[in-house]
């Protein structure tokens, strides 16, 4: 099991898109990974926008980012939530001043947006927020999954497979 000492932060808020954090977390686990679901209060259940819930283990605050191997945002509404809460920003700043892997899937690009670390990159999301990625200096592609260095970003469910693999990739 190639990730077995790794430790993996999964952000969670309501209305996460259910594939896009699930199915990423299981692949990691498969492999041996540690993933941490994380949200702005410890225990809390969030709901996804279809219906799947996840508790976080641990609240924004009691987590840094160099306790942790990576990161995962997941799509869905959640980033729009996600983006508010300093905690969260300062972990993607944290994550990618320290070249960990940053994983990002549809509309988890408004958080790293928000964290203003884009500028210079080579990206994907959904394409409805394309010009988003565009306006905060990323060059976007339309591709299944983009990886630039330990960014990793993904445009939607159908390619979560490649994308999860080219995330648990760049933890190995």
């Amino acid at each position: 099991m190639r990730l077995q000492h790794k430790k993996i932060i999964a952000l969670v808020d309501d209305e996460f898109e259910d594939l896009e954090l699930w199915y990423p977390v299981m692949r990691l686990q498969e492999e041996g990974a540690t993933v941490h679901l994380v949200g702005q209060e410890k225990g809390k259940k969030y709901i996804g926008k279809y219906g799947v819930p996840a508790t976080s283990d641990f609240a924004f605050d009691a987590v840094t980012a160099r306790d942790y191997d990576g990161i995962l945002v997941p799509g869905g509404w959640a980033p729009d939530k996600l983006r508010r809460y300093p905690q969260v920003l300062d972990l993607v700043k944290e994550m990618d001043q320290q070249k960990k892997p940053i994983g990002q899937i549809c509309h988890a690009g408004w958080v790293l947006i928000s964290a203003n670390i884009l500028r210079g990159r080579n990206v994907t999301s959904t394409p409805g927020i394309r010009d988003d990625m565009e306006n905060a200096g990323a060059t976007w592609l339309d591709e299944p999954v983009v990886v630039d260095g330990h960014l990793i970003s993904s445009r939607r469910p159908p390619d979560l497979p490649p994308y999860a693999k080219a995330f648990a990739d760049a933890l190995a």
